[in-house]
């Protein structure tokens, strides 16, 4: 049975469907890319997976790892071990980033979360993703560059190690090494090979140093193309008008 399942699943935003019967499988260790032109419903998959309450399932079932979610709410996906890492990380005054994800932590797990453990792991992870330690006690996201920001993400999915990470273009924004240090903290989440890896993207940068099992393409909320890897050096070389032109 595949880590995810999604069949036939149709959402809307009100009373507008921006995904139109999406077929989706997933294997625990793959990587997956979702791309697709801007306004596409990239973004809107994501939050559909997460359970984001603005959006609508009208239509079809999401199975994670062997269970039906689609009546879960975001914390109990989140709990299930679904992450999602957002193209604009919100700020969280009054608390820190190292306390957010010791929280996160005792919430998943609902254990302890032992102090002198989490801060070895905490600053092996900053080292890795070339973080200033000090970010660490400063509040989440408060005054964050979008580059930190977005290390920030990756460092939450270090360590809380889901089953399955979403990361929502993150590599807007970035300049060409924030770039490159994200992706090293996306490596090492791969090396582990514990959970699946699902990259939403309409730009090809942080794929360049990773190992890509799946490429899909959405175009108008449909998925209207799936292959390997090469599907990443096909459309960096043509982009998206072939598969804007499929109905």
């Amino acid at each position: 049975m595949a880590l995810l399942e999604i069949r036939n699943l149709t959402a809307a935003v009100e009373d507008n469907e921006i995904l139109h019967g999406i077929d989706l499988d997933m294997e625990q260790g793959e990587t997956h890319v979702l791309m697709g032109p801007n306004g596409a419903g990239k973004s809107t998959l994501g939050y559909m997976l997460m359970g984001n309450p603005g959006y609508t399932q009208t239509d079809g079932t999401i199975t994670f790892d062997g269970q039906e979610i689609s009546e879960l709410s975001a914390d109990k996906r989140a709990k299930a071990g679904i992450f999602l890492s957002f193209q604009n990380p919100i700020e969280v005054p009054g608390v820190s980033l190292s306390s957010f994800i010791r929280n996160a932590i005792h919430e998943l797990s609902g254990q302890p979360v032992k102090l002198f453990s989490f801060q070895k792991k905490l600053t092996a992870a900053m080292e890795l993703l070339s973080m200033d330690p000090a970010y660490a006690d400063r509040d989440l996201n408060v005054g964050f560059s979008g580059g930190e920001k977005k290390k920030a993400e990756i460092l939450q999915m270090l360590l809380l190690a889901p089953k399955l990470a979403i990361l929502d273009e993150t590599d807007s924004g970035l300049d060409v090494d924030a770039v490159r240090t994200v992706s090293q903290g996306v490596q090492a989440y791969q090396e582990a090979k514990k959970g699946a890896l699902l990259i939403i993207t309409h730009s090809t940068r942080i794929l360049e140093s990773l190992k890509v099992d799946k490429v899909h393409v959405l175009v108008k909320g449909r998925l209207v193309a799936s292959g390997d890897a090469s599907l990443i050096d096909e459309i960096n070389e043509h982009g998206f008008e072939k598969y804007e032109k499929i109905q």
